[in-house]
């Protein structure tokens, strides 16, 4: 089981449980579960309005899942990732820190969300 902290400067830090590696518990199915104001719109990794900054809080390496191709296309279109960060996280272990919360599937690790 994972701890997610969701914080955002306009609302109380939350902290809740995720059942990790569900492979459907979305961050943002979490968020919505848990009445967290996450934004969204198209909740199909389209239009990037659930752009999130996700942190470990674990000591350990980070576990998370890799971005999505749809990820990819996404955060590059907006700014967030360039060629060359894309090409490094597609041949190493490390997960970007950039997500789409209707992408991100949560792991077994502490995380900060960021929104």
């Amino acid at each position: 089981m994972a701890l997610v902290t969701f914080s955002n400067p306009e609302h109380k830090d939350k902290t809740v449980y995720a059942v990790a590696g569900s492979h459907t518990e979305t961050l943002l199915k979490l968020a919505k579960d848990n009445k967290i104001p996450v934004q969204f719109d198209c909740q199909d990794g389209e239009c990037g309005h659930c752009l999130v900054h996700v942190k470990s809080i674990d000591k350990k390496d980070r576990m998370g899942s890799h971005l999505t191709a749809k990820e990819r296309i996404l955060l590059q279109e907006l700014g967030k990732l360039n060629q060359d960060e894309i090409d490094e996280l597609l041949t190493t272990d490390m997960p970007s820190e950039w997500r789409l919360a209707c992408q991100m599937i949560v792991r077994d690790e502490d995380i900060l969300v960021e929104y």
